[in-house]
C-alpha cells in the first residue's frame, strides 16, 4: 500500500503542475492537486514503517476521501463537455474530475487493502 500512496501522490502532483501551467498559471488553485500529493507521498514514505503503516494507511484513506469530496464538484461540468456543452473552465474542469477519480479509486484500492489485511491476521 505504501507504494501505491507514493505513486498516487507522485500522479497528484504532475496533475496540478499540467493544470497550473496549462491554464497559463493565472491561479494558484490549479496546483491544489500537487498539494495533495506531496502530503500523499509524505504519508507513503511514513506507511514504509511497519509499526505505522496501519495509522498512515488510515491517514492516506481519510485524505481520499477528503479529496474526493473536494472535487467530485467537477464532474457534472465534465459531463455538459463530454456531451458537446461550454463550461465556465474546461481545464479546471478536467482536472478536479481526474482527481475525483483517482482518489475513488484510491479508496476502494484501500478498503480492500484494509480487508485483505483483516483476513491475513484472522486466524
Amino acid at each position: 500500500m505504501a507504494r501505491m500512496t507514493i505513486g498516487f501522490g507522485i500522479g497528484l502532483v504532475l496533475l496540478g503542475l499540467i493544470s497550473y501551467f496549462v491554464t497559463a498559471r493565472v491561479s494558484v488553485t490549479a496546483l491544489i492537486p500537487a498539494f495533495f500529493g506531496i502530503v500523499f507521498l509524505g504519508v507513503g514514505m511514513v506507511m514504509r514503517d511497519e509499526a505505522r503503516a496501519r495509522h498512515a494507511g488510515h491517514a492516506a484513506a481519510m485524505l481520499a476521501l477528503l479529496g474526493l469530496i473536494g472535487s467530485a464538484r467537477g464532474v457534472p461540468p465534465l459531463i455538459t463537455l463530454m456531451q458537446g456543452g461550454e463550461v465556465e473552465r474546461p481545464a479546471a474542469t478536467v482536472a478536479q474530475s481526474l482527481m475525483a477519480l483517482g482518489c475513488l479509486v484510491f479508496i476502494g484500492l484501500g478498503v480492500k487493502s484494509f480487508r485483505d489485511a483483516r483476513k491475513a491476521r484472522t486466524p
